[in-house]
């Protein structure tokens, strides 16, 4: 049962980490120190779509699953859990391409709007 626990404590930390991508931005307009870590992490998540590549995240989770006795998922974190919700089935490279540059305009948009803000 703890690794099942953590498993899904895991898959929670990731839902945590893909909202904080995508909107952490926006906390940058409320509290401007939120940017030494959004930046970061809205890079690694950017660079994970770009490249295609696994989050770490997700090979630990299907780890522990398995280590609970249940299946892990043989696609990453997006295609199993976020895809099916936003997409219909089927993960193809350009999506990956769009969400991944769609990610890196939203907050280029946000720092952008928050720099002229502070400047005025």
């Amino acid at each position: 049962m703890p690794y099942l626990v953590l498993a899904d404590l895991v898959l929670v930390a990731h839902v945590a980490f893909v909202a904080f991508v995508v909107t952490g931005g926006l906390l940058v307009l409320r509290w401007a120190q939120v940017a030494w870590i959004h930046v970061p992490c809205a890079l690694w998540g950017a660079w994970v779509e770009l490249s295609a590549s696994v989050c770490p995240l997700t090979p630990l989770e299907n780890a522990l699953r398995r280590k609970a006795g249940q299946a892990g998922y043989a696609e990453g974190f997006l295609e199993h859990y976020i895809v099916p919700v936003l997409y219909p089935p089927g993960l193809t490279r350009g999506m990956m391409l769009a969400m991944g540059i769609g990610v890196l305009a939203l907050n280029v948009a946000v720092y952008a709007w928050a720099w002229r803000r502070r400047r005025s």
